[in-house]
């Protein structure tokens, strides 16, 4: 259908009304040569199309307006069929253009002598105001348009609506509802049609839509509380306000999730981690099968089981392989770090908090990872930084096998698997009064203890390949080994970062190396350094063996010499050791290191 096609009814009354003015016949051509408007016997041909029209194409194929005086003498109509025949005495044909585009023709035409006359004597006034009127059908065109493809964006902006999974409902300003989706429909038990325009205060009065338009401010995943029509419904709720470019709000569109499914996409993301097993832990060393016989063993049970090892040993590897192993590795694995954050924060993320805990408490309160991660297992890494207030509470976590949230006093029940992890000696902090005796022995019902790289030198050639062939994967590289020299360097070396230290040792070697083989040259200046002291197999100069703390010292030293003792430099020295930013920074304090 054409342009004009689509706006025929309003085109046909614009020509009546013409004819009616100037008592000449109007016709309507469309870029088909199609009449969708007539007047007069004109009026009986609407929807044919004309068997020549030689003037209309002229007028479409030009843009320009043409005035026949005498119609079938022109020189436009001298190759027609009718020339000097033609039942038109005269006419104006005027293009109707729709930006750069002509979309059609409209024609005053004249009969009969006495419109004939009526042309000739007002030609200039009524080519101008033929010219209004082509721009008016035109107008009209452009509005249906616009109008039809608003009504096409409606519908489709309504299909997605109705797609996704989340009830979404909108208000205008005055708070009627505007939106409601099929999901909406789903678990407010109620149709469309039933609810759209009610006023939402009085039907929906706990969703604080009202809130939203008067302050002009949403917000994200609040938890409410709402009964409708004999159900009771606890969802999570997003309210946006919609505003104009001015800042006036107009309505308010909310996004609703039942709580319940909320809490189960969360286990679904968590337990699609990435599965770690124990045939994923490289290691044929007798410290390495004896430590993963036992690990496999434990997992079977529910037990607290506590991981002890040096820094970048693999604590969180075992935990994660425990966990897959055992009755519940279908459930989510949630990791925390109780050395990354302060006591207050770290007890809300572990425990959760109620409405109104504290300023900026959030409605409905939060869950914490012991609930989130109900079913499932919580690693606890760097056990031995966490308050003693807070152990307090694991404490009674793991005894009742409950929880309270910051600012409740309702226990929760939480079935939960614990796995612990320190690489301090947790028996030295209990004899300082800086870790609970009763929560220890709670803890280490089942003590797993990993052995440091350096006495299962054996693995060292297996982990340097593994990674090898990872990162060179990863790089687009085609690097086949270690040179000799390489290879007995690493297998001497001390690693004070463990499994690490030795794999960020590959990365930088793999994307330092242009050759096929890693060379001594594109190993980490650390380790270079070193194996040319002679420390690389904890050997003094006199051939004595250095005690651990000075290995370490030294290797501290090392990495901090060749990147700096700026909190960059100690950052990038933690790295290439496999220790945290906070380890590094404790074995300076502990050593009272200083840049020479």
């Amino acid at each position: 259908m054409t342009r004009l096609a689509q706006v025929s009814e309003s085109g046909q009354k614009v020509a009546e009304a013409i004819a009616t003015v100037l008592k000449v016949d109007v016709e309507i051509i469309d870029t088909d040569l199609v009449r969708v408007a007539g007047t007069g016997i004109i009026r009986y041909d609407v929807g044919t199309r004309l068997l020549r029209g030689f003037v209309n194409k002229h007028v479409l194929q030009t843009g320009n307006h043409i005035f026949i005086r005498e119609a079938g003498f022109h020189e436009i109509c001298l190759s027609c069929p009718l020339t000097g025949q033609c039942f038109y005495k005269a006419s104006i044909v005027y293009p109707i253009t729709a930006g750069s585009e002509t979309i059609g023709t409209i024609s005053l035409i004249a009969f009969n002598e006495e419109q004939k006359e009526t042309l000739g004597t007002n030609s200039d006034s009524l080519i101008e105001f033929i010219g209004r009127m082509a721009d008016l059908i035109s107008s009209k065109a452009l509005e249906s348009e616009i109008l039809t493809e608003r009504m096409v964006m409606s519908n489709h902006l309504e299909a997605v609506v109705d797609s996704v999974d989340e009830c979404v409902i909108a208000v205008n300003s005055e708070g009627f509802i505007t939106h409601f989706n099929r999901s909406a429909e789903r678990v407010f038990g109620t149709r469309k049609k039933q609810i759209l325009g009610k006023d939402s205060k009085q039907i929906l009065p706990t969703l604080p839509f009202w809130e939203v338009l008067q302050e002009g401010k949403g917000f994200n995943s609040r938890e409410v509380f709402i009964a409708y029509e004999g159900r009771k419904l606890h969802l999570l709720s997003t309210l946006k306000p919609i505003k104009l470019d001015s800042g006036q709000v107009v309505g308010v569109v909310g996004t609703f999730r039942d709580f319940k499914e909320t809490q189960k996409l969360a286990y679904e993301i968590m337990s699609n981690q990435e599965m770690i097993v124990f045939e994923d832990i490289v290691g044929i060393s007798r410290p390495m099968l004896e430590i993963k016989a036992k690990a496999q063993k434990v997992a079977a049970s529910n037990s607290t089981v506590l991981i002890v090892g040096e820094s970048g040993t693999g604590k969180e590897i075992f935990a994660r392989a425990i966990h897959a192993a055992g009755p519940h590795g279908h459930r989510p694995f949630i990791s925390i770090n109780c050395a990354a954050m302060p006591e207050n924060l770290l007890e809300i993320e572990l425990f959760g908090y109620n409405e109104g805990a504290f300023s900026g408490a959030r409605r409905g309160g939060k869950q914490g990872k012991f609930e989130l991660g109900a079913g499932g297992t919580i690693f606890l890494e760097e056990i031995g930084n966490m308050s003693l207030y807070l152990q307090t509470k694991l404490l009674k976590v793991l005894k009742e096998k409950g929880i309270e949230r910051v600012g409740g006093t309702r226990v929760i029940p939480v079935d939960v698997r614990v796995i612990a992890a320190t690489n301090t000696d947790l028996r030295e902090l209990v004899r300082k009064n800086i870790f609970r005796d009763d929560l220890y022995y709670q803890l280490s019902v089942i003590p797993l203890v990993i052995p440091p790289l350096r006495v299962r030198q054996e693995d060292i050639p297996i982990l340097l390949d593994f990674y090898m062939k990872r990162f060179s994967k990863l790089l687009g590289k085609e690097i086949k080994g270690f040179d000799d020299e390489a290879l007995n360097s690493c297998i001497k070396y001390y690693w004070p970062g463990n499994v690490r230290e030795l794999v960020y040792a590959v990365e930088y070697a793999i994307n330092l190396e242009e050759n096929d083989l890693i060379t001594m040259e594109s190993l980490p200046q650390a380790l270079r350094e070193s194996v040319k002291k002679g420390t690389s197999a904890g050997i003094t100069g006199d051939g004595k063996l250095m005690p651990l703390a000075q290995l370490e010292k030294e290797a501290i030293i090392t990495a901090l010499d060749q990147f700096g003792w700026t909190d960059e430099g100690k950052t990038r020295a933690a790295r290439v050791l496999g220790i945290s930013r906070a380890t590094i920074y404790r074995k300076i304090q502990r050593y009272d290191l200083a840049p020479a």
